[in-house]
């Protein structure tokens, strides 16, 4: 079956007909209990970058999800109207399930998801949405990272785990971590960058990659994210995860609490090139001791 004949199907489905526009289908008319206008270019490029048997759901969805945006102040297919409320916000890979968002992973578990915020709520954009753009959705997310730096500064307060320095940055919104990028206008980022943990979207904790102390940081920034992270679950918890920032990238450090024998002790597992930079601290550190 044919993209037009899924879309009369599945719009009849729903109770609805529809009449394509006479300029070859760029726009479907639906008549029903109300009138909408879909536009089909971009599920027209969606559905090329997928397998026919994806089509029924990918055209379903379209279709249902126009109509539950029909309300909306402003149609999301129109970049010109939508271009300021672009924004972003950071979920977990295993929280979207099965949904079709525009994003890119900032780790193998952190995605940094495309929205639009229409006064205090924001939705995901769809990719059949950006496909009518006349940007790709990697600008698309850059045009909101940029929306979301010029719309807040983020706060900061330092404070003090126990002899572990962090700084907290936070924000009035669900898009802190778009200032990761930007992190150095905050704060002085060594060469070897610095930790991070994200225990909601609004928020940075932060302290610097400096000496071999930050093996001791690692494990009350873990602690602490665990427990800022459980307080938040059910409003908007992210990770409770430490990561490392360096070089524009952002990395996780594993590190998982395990009991044993009645002793809670933390099991870091870091990445190969956090574990060299590892390694050099220590080299360091021996050698200002030595020196000492």
């Amino acid at each position: 079956m044919d993209l037009d004949s899924l879309l009369a199907l599945v719009a009849d489905n729903l109770g609805y007909t529809c009449s394509f526009a006479p300029d070859g289908g760029g726009t479907l008319t639906l008549e029903g209990p109300r009138t909408v206008v879909v536009r089909l270019a971009g599920l027209r490029a969606e559905a090329r970058r997928r397998s026919r048997e994806d089509w029924p759901m990918l055209v379903s969805e379209h279709l249902s999800h126009t109509l539950d945006a029909a309300d909306e102040p402003l149609d999301a297919c129109d970049l010109d109207q939508v271009r300021s409320l672009l924004r972003t916000r950071i979920q977990l890979d295993e929280d979207l399930g099965s949904s079709h968002v525009v994003g890119r992973h900032l780790t193998a578990d952190l995605v940094e998801v495309l929205t639009i915020k229409y006064g205090a709520t924001a939705r995901p954009v769809r990719p059949e949405e950006v496909g009518c753009w006349p940007i790709t959705a990697a600008q698309a997310l850059d045009l909101a990272l940029e929306n979301v730096r010029q719309d807040e500064r983020l706060s900061v307060t330092e404070d003090d785990l126990g002899g572990v320095a962090i700084r907290r940055l936070s924000g009035p919104t669900a898009s802190a971590a778009a200032h990761l990028r930007r992190l150095a206008d905050y704060l002085p980022v060594p060469s070897d960058g610095v930790l991070v943990a994200l225990p909601d979207p609004a928020t940075l904790i932060v302290h610097p990659v400096e000496s071999i102390g930050v093996v001791r940081a690692i494990e009350r920034l873990r602690l602490f994210a665990q427990r800022e992270f459980d307080l938040g679950v059910g409003a908007g918890a992210l990770s409770s995860q430490v990561y490392w920032w360096h070089d524009g990238r952002l990395r996780l450090i594993r590190s998982d609490l395990v009991n044993h024998d009645g002793q809670t002790r933390l099991v870091v597992a870091p990445p190969p090139e956090f574990a060299r930079v590892l390694a050099d601290l220590a080299v360091r550190s021996d050698g200002e001791g030595a020196a000492g």
